[in-house]
């Protein structure tokens, strides 16, 4: 599709947003979802004036990483582009990254007898894990000739870097986490799925052993498990393919590293929803394309905390007419992903969206939840679909064929 898009871009002055709520979509508990008991009378108007329906990030029954959720939005084909976590969160924290270099996310976690109790350590506050991972730097600094760099991120979590002194052959990264995406199960150790990826798993078996002895007698954040093993991918640039100007608004280092890996505009923003919406607010009008993201949606429905959740679609609908008050010609709201507080993590269930635009038919969806979406003129989509959607409703697509 994108090489299909490419050919028939036109460019004009128009403006679309895409706000993206992680994790929005859920599950009934006790009959309702956490859209259908949260007060939100901005969003369920602006349903009734839009396109709505679903769309599925990866395929029908498959549950998406964060990653994956968000290059489908984006239009990437989350199956062509699969990119480990690790590159992502070391971008969007600012680090530089080099064709000898593996890229890696990291946890701190609680370990007791080999049992990991928390694999969040309790969402330490983020100024006792830059702490931590200060010592770990000073600690940890090379193995056998790698340089390891750790950079510290946002609560329990913060990216390593491997920096190899040659260069790496294809499937370098091959290496499985040591996360085992459970409590109540012993940490895994990494296993190489090719020989190129040998050296890289000793060198991550030695990182975990050493902070693990660091971090002993810390009481929450006593170990660390590692996560998506990456390369820097030759992957093809936004403004190429959509002719866009984009710029990201997100204040946690992974989707701030998402946009950079797409050449977006991603500046270190700081604070709340409502620090994020200021920026907007300052900055939209130099862009043709702007990419807000809300993380909460996505850690309340992890926690299992269903009122939580409801709480932070309500905080988002109140600050929503501020958004709406600057004219997008195009605005989308959606999710990455569902995080159904029921299942306390990601789903394969069908996300949520709104296209508002002037060239909608609107009055099909009364209400902004997963139930009245269904009902909407676009019906259940491919994630996939969205930009071109609105790329045609911002009329920056032109007729194709004869």
């Amino acid at each position: 599709m994108q090489e299909l898009l490419r050919d028939i871009i036109q460019r004009n002055k128009s403006r679309i947003f895409l706000i993206v709520l992680d994790g929005l979509g859920g599950l009934p508990i006790n009959g309702i979802t956490e859209l259908e008991k949260a007060r939100i009378p901005n969003l369920n108007a602006l349903a009734r004036s839009s396109a709505c329906g679903l769309h599925i990030p990866v395929a029908h029954g498959i549950t998406p990483g964060s990653g994956p959720g968000h290059l489908s939005i984006f239009g990437y084909d989350p199956i062509r582009w699969q990119i480990g976590r690790g590159i992502l969160e070391a971008l969007g924290l600012g680090m530089e990254i080099r064709a000898t270099d593996i890229a890696l996310r990291a946890n701190y976690a609680t370990i007791d007898n080999d049992i990991i109790k928390d694999r969040r350590a309790q969402r330490i506050a983020t100024d006792i894990s830059r702490k931590l991972t200060e010592r770990l730097q000073a600690e940890i600094k090379e193995i056998d000739g790698v340089r390891i760099i750790f950079s510290p991120g946002m609560e329990h979590r913060f990216a390593v870097v491997m920096r190899f002194p040659y260069p790496l052959k294809k499937g370098a990264s091959d290496v499985t986490d040591t996360d085992p995406q459970q409590e109540g199960n012993p940490p895994l150790e990494p296993k190489a799925l090719s020989p190129e990826a040998e050296e890289v798993k000793r060198i991550a078996s030695e990182i975990v052993k050493r902070a693990s002895e660091s971090l002993k007698d810390e009481p929450r954040a006593n170990f660390i498990l590692l996560r998506g093993f990456s390369m820097h991918p030759d992957i093809p640039n936004f403004y190429d393919i959509y002719g866009l100007k984009a710029l990201a608004i997100a204040n946690y280092p992974m989707y701030r590293g998402i946009a950079k890996l797409l050449s977006m505009d991603a500046p270190d923003i700081q604070g709340d929803v409502s620090d994020e919406i200021e920026f907007l607010k300052g900055h939209y009008m130099d862009y043709d394309f702007v990419y807000l993201h809300i993380k909460k949606t996505d850690s309340y429905g992890e926690d299992g905390n269903f009122d939580g959740k409801v709480n932070v679609l309500e905080e988002f609908d109140e600050i929503l007419p501020e958004i709406i008050d600057l004219r997008p010609d195009v605005l989308i709201i959606t999710g990455d992903h569902s995080t159904p507080s029921l299942l306390k993590g990601h789903s394969w269930h069908p996300v949520p969206f709104i296209l508002n635009s002037p060239y909608v038919f609107g009055g099909l969806s009364t209400a902004f939840t997963e139930r009245e979406c269904v009902r909407g003129e676009l019906g259940i989509i491919p994630a996939t679909s969205l930009m071109p959607l609105a790329l045609a409703n911002a009329l920056r697509l032109k007729k194709f064929g004869a």
